[in-house]
């Protein structure tokens, strides 16, 4: 478990392909890392381990809050306990 007082949970979007070619989904990662670098270098790893082959990062942010909904609520959670979170949606074009 990481020591989560000190840092907040960041969420990342993008897009990633489970085969090349594909449709894109969009994606949300959200964890806790201590910098913006090692956010991004544990989500991509997180990504591959999943399978999927291309990810484009767009943006990263921290989370002002605790999310309303699912499944962002439960991903928000997983965080907290040390995880990464993938969500993955239907994005249109």
């Amino acid at each position: 478990m990481q020591d989560n007082d000190n840092h907040p949970v960041t969420i990342i979007t993008g897009r990633v392909w489970e085969q090349k070619g594909a449709d894109a989904l969009g994606v949300h990662v959200l964890l806790v890392a201590p910098d913006d670098d090692t956010a991004v270098r544990s989500a991509l790893e997180a990504l591959a381990r999943e399978g999927y082959v291309e990810a484009e990062l767009d943006r990263i942010g921290d989370m002002d809050g605790v999310p309303d909904d699912e499944p962002h609520l439960t991903a928000y959670e997983g965080a907290l306990a040390g995880e990464i979170s993938i969500v993955t949606f239907e994005e249109p074009f």
